[in-house]
């Protein structure tokens, strides 16, 4: 494997020739990409200023139109809006008449955000100075504007000089990622979505993960989601006030407040943190070796200080070493409580009984656990307890996903990250999710993987940041992380002939 210097060299001469043999007249493509760093900065801009909030309903319609104007702009020669029974989704392709067709996932929708809690508005894309260089600051940044901003840039560097790209595009956004993509399926089911899809090799979601080395990862699997809300109230449950009342009646009323917390305690070991509900572990699958050495491997090329800084911690759970501690992320589910509200939350006290209280969950799956499986245990589970009276309303979800290293499209980019010098490794599955397994599941069958270079920071946080010049020759810019998808996109043409 190359050393990460080499990728250092490249990074500081954004023209060499020798960068990547296999992509012709890639000074001509380097020029481009330098020349529209301005106009690909605003754009991601422009970007982050038109938030598509699903949970709120923002922009649902602006969003989309907005997603297949930049796709159109970038060379896309159809981009088209597809109803769902939610927020719309858009599709596109591009057809370069290569005898390889790749797959791209996007997302355009982001998360709420507290404007009070960010040392910037944070629709307004400031560039900060920041140890890594200087950086983008705004909803979305990273979380995946600015890494899906980069993948455009290298299409307009083609666009630009004229070039047919080596491959054939075909590419499906959603708005509703940021809420367990509930109606992603009816996009990929679309007749000409699904007729176009089946013709790639396989698909990837940008990605920006490198840490402060220039180390990444390949993620070749993720969890899956549930997301719920659970409701106690004293309406549904027949017992306690159907409003707030005086807390004074506590001693002969009873309280959805605590219901609700005695419901949510069944749910989890007694330090809260292994999930307890009733035959939840049955179909779990257990680390492979192979999957194991992935992880010890990864583990052994980052640099534990620099997660646990970005993370904002000093312990893991039960103080386990780095290693264990990132066995247990990839091969545990988990049952997270996301928000928990009831009752009066302002200044002081207000002495009420609360009628209704309301949590908000977030369950990640992992191999072979299923979504579906998911909601009827969860729902048992309450009601086994006597708890049935409590409202279960899932908002969305997916089952895990997982691709084989040995496909061609995960060897392709192991082969881009090699030549680049950029040491990787194989990460067998995220702790996060993305609805991947609407790919890799039937009937597409698809290798779908998260794949890219740069970095940035903040993803559902405030002051979340995405980096566009770096200070660390180690580490990539927008730039860089445009050139790298070029060549990329070469080195995959070149496999796919072999």
């Amino acid at each position: 494997m190359m050393k990460i210097g080499a990728f250092a060299a490249a990074v500081a001469a954004l023209t060499s020739t020798a960068v990547a043999a296999e992509t012709p007249n890639r000074p001509q493509l380097a020029a481009a990409v330098k020349a529209a760093h301005a106009n690909n900065l605003k754009r991601l801009q422009d970007w982050i200023a038109h938030p598509t909030i699903a949970a709120e309903k923002t922009n649902v319609d602006g969003g989309a139109e907005c997603m297949r104007r930049l796709l159109l702009e970038a060379g896309f020669q159809q981009a088209k809006i597809v109803p769902t029974d939610g927020v719309p989704g858009v599709f596109a392709t591009l057809d370069s008449r290569a005898p390889t067709t790749l797959g791209i996932y996007f997302m355009y929708d982001v998360k709420q955000y507290v404007p009070s809690e960010w040392s910037s508005p944070p629709l307004e894309g400031r560039l900060v100075d920041r140890p890594e260089g200087k950086a983008i600051i705004g909803r979305g940044a990273v979380n995946q504007k600015g890494p899906e901003t980069a993948f455009l840039a290298a299409l307009h560097a083609f666009k630009a000089s004229g070039r047919k790209l080596p491959v054939n595009l075909v590419l499906v956004a959603e708005g509703e990622e940021e809420i367990a993509s509930p109606h992603f399926g009816q996009i990929v089911r679309d007749p000409e979505v699904f007729a176009a899809m089946r013709k790639a090799v396989g698909v990837f979601i940008p990605g920006a993960g490198q840490e402060s080395n220039g180390a990444t990862s390949i993620d070749l699997g993720a969890k899956g989601v549930m997301e719920v809300q659970l409701i106690s109230s004293g309406e549904h449950w027949g017992r306690g006030p159907a409003k707030d009342v005086h807390s004074s009646l506590k001693a002969s009323v009873d309280s959805p407040a605590w219901r609700l917390v005695k419901a949510l305690n069944t749910l989890v070991s007694e330090d809260g943190q292994t999930p307890a509900i009733d035959n939840w572990f049955d179909n779990v699958k257990s680390l492979t070796a192979r999957q194991k050495e992935l992880i010890t491997e990864g583990v052994s090329k980052s640099s534990e200080a620099d997660v646990m800084k970005q993370l904002g911690i000093k312990h893991w759970y039960k103080d386990e070493d780095y290693l264990t501690s990132q066995l247990r992320l990839a091969s545990q589910p988990t049952v997270n409580i996301e928000g928990l509200v009831s009752g009066y939350t302002g200044p002081g006290g207000k002495t009420v009984l609360p009628g209704r209280a309301e949590a908000k969950l977030d369950l990640r799956l992992v191999p072979d656990m299923t979504r579906e499986e998911a909601e009827t245990k969860l729902k048992a589970h309450l009601a086994k307890r006597g708890f049935s009276d409590i409202i279960v309303n899932v908002s969305g979800g997916y089952s895990p996903t997982e691709t084989d290293e040995n496909s061609m499209l995960v060897r392709s980019q192991m082969a881009a990250l090699k030549k680049a010098g950029i040491e990787y490794s194989l990460n067998p599955r995220q702790a996060g999710s993305w609805p991947g397994v609407t790919f890799t599941g039937a009937p597409l069958k698809l290798p779908a993987v998260g794949f890219g270079i740069g970095t940035g920071g903040g993803a559902h946080a405030s002051d979340e940041w995405y980096l566009i010049d770096s200070a660390n020759p180690n580490v990539a810019g927008l730039d860089e992380s445009a050139m790298f998808f070029v060549d990329y996109l070469y080195d995959l043409a070149q496999m796919a002939k072999r």
